[in-house]
């Protein structure tokens, strides 16, 4: 009720104010309506008009008409700005408008890009002025559109007095003060920064041969020319933290004395500009503190954003902003990707995250990719990858959640087990793909290259979810090394293997244990890492002993004689040799017999009974010929 009455009396006064009691708006005012194109009826219909509705979302900005100058320390942005003078050139070849996009997520340098582009071209005399405001789209109260235009207008001579209403009469005029600057030789440079929808930045769009700068994180498709702006390089990002100290004190010598150090802080601001600028001023603050101390802070695990915030800059506002402009299902599945053990996410698994059908979320994760929140993974289009920083984020704002109460934790603790328990079924099905031929294959993946394709896609997830419970990492410990030596992951494969080894010993698993060692011996055998191979096969071998596992002595023995050959101890290898072929014998396992007679013909040669060894070679192949199997050396 009081806005409606409010907007009334607004109405009442601007129609006394501007022309007689009849309604006839001011002679100056009448003819910035005809300069936009309005007939004389049309004109004095404009003076009885009455605002209905109005809601101001935030104070009339300012609109600048200069471009601020740029930061120290801006370097790196080559490519973008050349993109982005070419969609400002007068000359470009197409007749494309001459609108630039730019968007990223927040704290990447997208307004420091507009201003550096602004300025050159400005330096080719494209443009002979600026028009610059500040759309303020992620504070909780945006510019709204009909405001930017007030802001313009004042600032392109309209007397306040003069102002039309809100709508489209002011969008009219806007256009037709722009069209007269053309005439008159003059081209603006319009900069629309830091808006947050469409909606904000349409009726600001300038016709014919204006140019127009638009910021976002939001991608504002729909507008003009995209271009997605990214993290520094990380020399780049080195150099702006440099300056940054060095425009307070040009003698600040740490960068300089101290590369590593700066290098580190740089990939610990994540090669974020803001970031980078944060940290130089609280460098700046205290200029005593080296480098390395202030990398040494801002790696903690649980003190990343908290080292981000001078007192007037907030990675983790500027972050906060972006996510309260999501609707209440996006920012659950933002924080729900927290739960993922690695560093990126398919599809698939953020559907069992999120825990609704596939299309759902999908559509979920391209509006927080729209947002900038997310990213598709440049090589696969199912894939999906988050900053670190931004991570970090996500996952403060799923602690925050969980410690709302009992029931938001075991959702997300439902949320998290659904995933591994994705992870660890996929793989032990993928798995089956890489067992000797005959062997059952899990139905969930159409052949091996299928197989193999998912492990290649999911081996970081993987290896990172074998680290969240002993269980999963005696799971997937036991399930991955076959794929990760076939790869050659040989230090992935030694890691997955000591993982398996630590849970068997945590929930005393004496059997499994044995196999561990044995599996991480093959694995530090094949890294040439002899000496301890062969005491985890010696362990292994202590410990089936000691369980009464024939078949698994058996194994122990064939891999001990492996670790002992390359360290040219060939009599103790054929000794383990034949000590693994009686067993295998005692157990009637022809294929394991083979297996260890392949082995036993090359200590065999080794030291030099050639004859002996070809004996056992033969022998070999006949039992592999009569087990259907091919001479694989495992």
């Amino acid at each position: 009720m009081g806005g409606k009455n409010g907007a009334k009396r607004k109405g009442k006064k601007g129609s006394k104010a501007q022309g007689s009691g009849q309604g006839l708006p001011g002679r100056a005012v009448r003819n910035d309506y005809r300069r936009a194109g309005f007939t004389d009826s049309q004109v004095v219909g404009q003076g009885t008009l009455k605002i209905k509705n109005v809601q101001r979302f935030a104070p009339v900005p300012t609109a600048l008409d200069a471009l601020p100058r740029l930061p120290a320390g801006f370097t790196g942005r080559e490519d973008d700005v050349a993109f982005t003078l070419g969609v400002l050139d007068p000359d470009r070849p197409d007749d494309s408008p001459a609108t630039a996009v730019l968007s990223g997520w927040g704290g990447v340098g997208k307004t420091t890009l507009a201003y550096a582009a602004g300025h050159a071209a400005q330096k080719r005399g494209w443009f002979t002025g600026v028009l610059l405001i500040d759309l303020r789209g992620y504070d909780s109260h945006p510019v709204q559109a009909d405001d930017a235009l007030e802001a313009f207008l004042l600032s392109l001579g309209v007397r306040p007095k003069h102002l039309p209403p809100p709508g489209p009469v002011r969008e009219t005029l806007y256009r037709s003060l722009l069209s007269d600057r053309q005439e008159a030789g003059q081209r603006l440079l319009v900069v629309a920064d830091n808006a947050s929808r469409a909606a904000q930045v349409e009726p600001l769009v300038p016709p014919g041969q204006h140019g127009m700068l638009v910021t976002s994180r939001h991608r504002l498709a729909g507008l003009g020319r995209m271009r997605t702006v990214n993290q520094l390089r990380p020399q780049d990002a080195v150099a702006l933290l440099d300056a940054a100290l060095r425009s307070n004190d040009p003698d600040d010598p740490r960068v300089q004395e101290d590369p590593r150090a700066a290098e580190r802080v740089a990939l610990a601001c994540g090669y974020l500009p803001l970031a980078l600028q944060i940290t130089a001023a609280l460098l700046v603050q205290d200029p005593s503190q080296p480098l390395s101390e202030r990398a040494d802070a801002l790696t903690r695990a649980e003190g990343v954003l908290d080292g981000l915030d001078d007192g007037e800059r907030s990675l983790r506002s500027v972050f906060g902003q972006s996510l309260q402009r999501l609707l209440p299902q996006e920012q659950d599945l933002f924080r729900l990707l927290s739960l993922n053990p690695g560093p990126d996410v398919s599809t698939a698994a953020a559907t069992v995250l999120a825990g609704q059908p596939q299309p759902a979320t999908e559509r979920l994760l391209g509006r927080l990719a729209a947002s900038h929140l997310v990213e598709r993974n440049p090589a696969a289009r199912d894939r999906w990858q988050m900053h670190d920083l931004l991570r970090a984020y996500s996952h403060e704002q799923a602690q925050g959640v969980t410690a709302r109460g009992r029931d938001a934790r075991r959702r997300y603790e439902k949320a998290r087990a659904h995933l591994i328990d994705h992870y660890v079924d996929h793989a032990k099905a993928a798995a089956t793909h890489l067992d000797p031929p005959g062997s059952p294959v899990s139905p969930r993946f159409s052949g091996r290259e299928q197989a193999l394709r998912w492990l290649d896609s999911e081996r970081e997830n993987l290896i990172a979810a074998a680290r969240t419970t002993p269980l999963v990492g005696r799971s997937l410990g036991f399930t991955l090394p076959t794929y990760l030596r076939l790869r050659r992951r040989l230090q992935d494969c030694v890691a997955v293997c000591s993982l398996a080894l630590d849970a068997c010993k945590v929930i005393e698993d004496p059997h499994n244990e044995a196999v561990a060692w044995n599996n991480l011996g093959t694995a530090l055998r094949e890294l040439r890492r002899f000496e301890e191979a062969l005491e985890a096969h010696t362990t292994g071998l202590g410990l089936h002993r000691k369980t009464g596992n024939t078949d698994g002595q058996a194994v122990a023995w064939n891999n001990l004689g492996n670790a002992l050959r390359p360290l040219r101890r060939y009599e103790e290898a054929l000794h383990a040799y034949t000590t693994a072929r009686g067993l295998h014998q005692k157990t009637g396992s022809a294929n394991g017999e083979a297996k260890v007679l392949n082995n036993l013909g090359g200590a065999l040669h080794d030291l030099g009974r050639f004859e002996e060894a070809l004996q056992a070679y033969t022998t070999a192949r006949g039992l592999h010929q009569k087990t259907g199997l091919s001479l694989i050396h495992i």
